[in-house]
């Protein structure tokens, strides 16, 4: 296998959107030409669209009477061609040369970092009520999702086995046998793009599922691929209900799930995967990034308003939508006054609203169904006052989008309701506690919750960090000193948690693309023996 030389990739830079900046310019108009169109999305099955007629509205999650989007949905036959048609593409991408297969994606990445770009950031910020930095980062994050990816393919290929006089090893990295199903959560374009790219990037060929609520936004990320020369069927575009799930997870040629979503729907697909282990040809690979009750822990030594700024983004950038948003926050007591004096004063300059709007902070939550989720909650807590106090916010109004308010409630019960399960909204429960109970709360912070995916500790005192990182060591898969628990960057912070927080499997890190590669040693002896005689067999 030649091992072409790839130049390690810079993180993409990202745009500003500064006023009077031409980008700026470029991005508001490109925002006012989608929103005046309603296009249909339909499955890319083979290479080629299906319409099927069973379509769903999307629409804009702070303008919600604003339909941007009439997309097909696939039934059981089209997940049935999408299988077909992947394994028929599966022969000749998986016997390609590793550096044809990684030019695909080095296109892509260009195409979306250029003139894909500012079209792609507005679908963004139009389908997912992301602001546009949120939606720069985003778009970013899968530029380097791919470069990286091929970077690394790359390393991994050169890893080969140790020489012997007489012998020749080497290891074929080869992808796995069948069809990936990947499965993608509305709240990351970046992640939606990785979920089937990452198997393809290393042979494999995939059945992709986006989120039924982002298809508007997603559907770019198709066009750039195909745009880029992916072979026909290598990734198929198949949104379908949740009730078909079983036609991919009982075939016989599925070789594994590529998931991001919520913990109790993980589990449900692996019981599903488990129930027809037998019917396999392979075991399957079971890779997944579920969720988070990621933590700020802040020490008194503390400098507050880095902490504060840091809590503000780390809570509330994207309504609290991402699973590594920040949702407990402990703070000790001597420094809570002037801390909470300093945050509230931040936060009443915070600005909810639609995202076209470049003043606002929060856009808008993605459904009603989520927007319900959340605000029971905030509900939750005023009907239990004994255990909760709501100190700002509570506020939310769904007459014209989805929009809840930043919200922060104050506990005195660390192990409650609000301090261990995921909310994944802009609601922030905060526990004070004694100063000389500093290592007794980080035992709390790490026991309390069943999640172990990010968190922060905020601290000059570099005694105070070193306990943290010690005691905190299985609290969080990515864990930050004195920084927000949000904002991975591609091979600088490779992504991924353990507990209910998913597999760790690392996105954005060699350690992802290895688990869809299964090696096959090959051992090639130069000079063969003729006698099947041991030397200790013979005569004294």
């Amino acid at each position: 296998m030649s091992l072409w030389s790839i130049e390690k990739p810079q993180t993409e830079k990202f745009i500003g959107y500064e006023p009077g900046t031409k980008e700026r310019e470029i991005l508001k108009k490109k925002l006012e030409e989608l929103r005046e169109k309603t296009v249909e999305i339909p499955l890319i099955i083979g290479g080629k669209e299906v319409k099927t007629g069973d379509t769903v509205e999307i629409r804009i999650p702070h303008d919600k009477e604003k339909v941007i989007a009439i997309a097909h949905m696939a039934g059981p036959d089209e997940i049935r061609e999408a299988v077909e048609k992947a394994l028929d593409a599966w022969t000749k991408w998986s016997e390609m040369d590793w550096y044809h297969r990684v030019a695909v994606f080095r296109k892509a990445a260009d195409l979306l970092a250029g003139p894909y770009r500012f079209e792609a950031i507005a679908a963004i910020m139009l389908n997912q009520s992301k602001t546009p930095w949120e939606a720069e980062i985003d778009l970013a994050e899968l530029v380097d999702f791919w470069r990286w990816g091929a970077y690394y393919a790359r390393f991994i290929y050169e890893q080969q086995p140790e020489q012997y006089p007489g012998e020749m090893n080497r290891v074929d990295w080869r992808p796995l046998e069948g069809f990936i199903v990947a499965i993608s959560p509305f709240n990351f374009f970046s992640i939606a793009g990785n979920l089937p790219t990452a198997p393809a990037l290393v042979g494999n060929v995939s059945i992709w599922k986006p989120s039924r609520w982002v298809l508007f936004s997603n559907y770019y990320i198709m066009k750039v691929l195909m745009e880029a020369g992916l072979p026909p069927g290598v990734v198929n575009f198949v949104p379908f209900p949740n009730r078909h799930a079983e036609i991919l997870f009982s075939h016989p040629d599925f070789a594994g799930l590529h998931f991001t979503g919520s913990y109790a729907t993980f589990v449900r697909l692996w019981k599903i995967i488990s129930r027809n282990i037998d019917k396999f040809r392979n075991f399957p690979r079971i890779v997944g990034e579920t969720g988070g009750k990621d933590f700020i822990v802040v020490h008194n030594s503390a400098d507050i308003k880095e902490a504060v700024v840091a809590t503000i983004r780390g809570a509330f950038e994207y309504q609290g939508q991402k699973c590594s948003a920040a949702s407990r926050l402990f703070v000790a007591k001597s420094i809570w006054p002037k801390f909470w004096e300093t945050m509230k004063a931040e936060l009443e300059k915070v600005k909810v609203g639609p995202v076209e709007d470049f003043s606002v902070f929060m856009g808008a939550i993605i459904n009603e169904e989520q927007f319900n989720k959340i605000v029971s909650y905030i509900e939750y807590a005023k009907q239990h006052p004994e255990e909760y106090q709501i100190i700002y916010g509570g506020k939310y109004d769904k007459s014209k989008g989805y929009f809840i308010w930043p919200t922060v409630i104050l506990t005195n019960n660390p192990k409650g309701k609000l301090m261990t399960e995921e909310i994944f909204g802009p609601v922030l429960t905060v526990y004070i506690y004694d100063d000389d109970k500093y290592e007794e709360t980080l035992w709390v912070v790490d026991k309390a919750a069943p999640y172990g995916l990010t968190g922060s500790i905020f601290a000059k005192d570099r005694e105070a960090i070193v306990k943290a990182e010690k005691i905190l060591r299985y609290a969080a898969g990515n864990f930050y000193i004195n920084d927000k628990p949000t904002g991975a960057i591609v091979a600088r912070q490779p992504f991924g948690g353990s507990r209910w927080s998913g597999t760790n499997d690392k996105a954005g890190w060699f350690t992802n693309l290895l688990r869809w590669l299964t090696p096959r040693t090959i051992k090639e002896l130069l000079v063969p023996p003729k006698d099947w005689r041991r030397p200790y067999m013979g005569v004294d």
